[in-house]
């Protein structure tokens, strides 16, 4: 007579239940990978992608095409052959050197600017903000962030133009100034994350106020600062209106207002004028995508108390 054997795991000679491990985390990661892919969000993100890429495809496919390509216009066809002709002439007839130079001084400006008057604005603001004035400084600087820069053009270009500012050196002042509360807002939260028992140390020392924020807190900020400079670079150069209004002569223009003034003059030149707009956004393209990770560092440490 044969006894059936149980089939119970936890029976005596019943197959040994499989716990395994790997078996385990596959059940449990099974029909999970799918279901944690957000369509929607992975839709948005894709369809936001192409309005970026496909612009910047047709402006670098038709730079590179002669005039006589550029004129069937067919954006999305490739150039046989490849063609720089209308780099050189857009380098000549918009006299690009002198625009990058003066583009290039304004950018420098107001990037260092920006990040010393901000880096010290913020650190008066953390370090006093017991004191009523500063508090109220913050504040103050706060409400500014919210009003856009045409509101105020008209009387910024009379006064600019009154004080001899209606330059180069008037526009860079001007990004200074309306980048200020911004950039404080992002330097007082990551200034909030430094010890001040860090500071005590440097003045039992005998270290001055401003030794310590040379040596010690600036520094300390240097992802934050380069966040910063990151911002400032992107606004001064891509800047339109600015320049625009405050520049009155057309020799000292920046390169966006060159690439209108040139579009307006040369409209029917399409591989020319394509050439000029990439020409005039290569430098800010290239800086973006080699520090790119300093945005993305300097906004989470600064968001994380330690």
């Amino acid at each position: 007579m044969t006894i059936p054997q149980s089939t119970d795991p936890r029976a005596p000679g019943g197959p040994a239940a499989d716990t395994s491990p790997a078996r385990s985390a596959s059940g449990r990661r099974g029909g999970v990978g799918t279901d944690r892919i957000n369509w929607p969000a992975t839709a948005i993100l894709i369809v936001c992608s192409l309005a970026v890429l496909v612009p910047l495809f047709v402006t670098v496919n038709m730079s590179l095409k002669t005039t006589a390509q550029a004129v069937e216009g067919q954006a999305f066809s490739l150039p046989v052959p490849f063609s720089f002709e209308g780099f050189e002439q857009a380098w000549q007839l918009t006299n690009f050197p002198r625009g990058l130079a003066i583009s290039t001084f304004i950018t420098a400006v107001s990037v260092f600017g920006e990040i010393v008057i901000s880096a010290l604005a913020a650190f008066a603001i953390v370090r006093n903000w017991d004191r009523r004035l500063f508090r109220w400084s913050f504040f103050y600087l706060l409400a500014a962030m919210f009003i856009p820069f045409p509101v105020v053009a008209l009387p910024q270009v009379k006064l600019t133009g009154i004080v001899g500012l209606d330059n180069p050196i008037g526009v860079a002042i001007l990004h200074i100034v309306f980048a200020l509360s911004f950039n404080t807002l992002l330097f007082t939260a990551f200034l909030r994350s430094i010890p001040i028992s860090l500071e005590e140390s440097m003045r039992v020392d005998g270290a001055s106020t401003w030794q310590v924020f040379v040596r010690l807190i600036f520094p300390l900020l240097a992802p934050m600062s380069a966040t910063v400079g990151i911002f400032a670079f992107l606004a001064s150069w891509n800047d339109f209106m600015m320049p625009n209004l405050i520049t009155t002569n057309p020799e000292l223009q920046t390169l966006p207002v060159l690439q209108q003034m040139f579009q307006t003059q040369f409209s029917n030149n399409y591989n020319i004028a394509f050439a000029s707009y990439l020409m005039a956004m290569a430098p800010a393209i290239v800086v973006y995508i080699f520090t790119q990770k300093w945005v993305i560092s300097g906004l989470t440490q600064g968001a994380v108390k330690s």
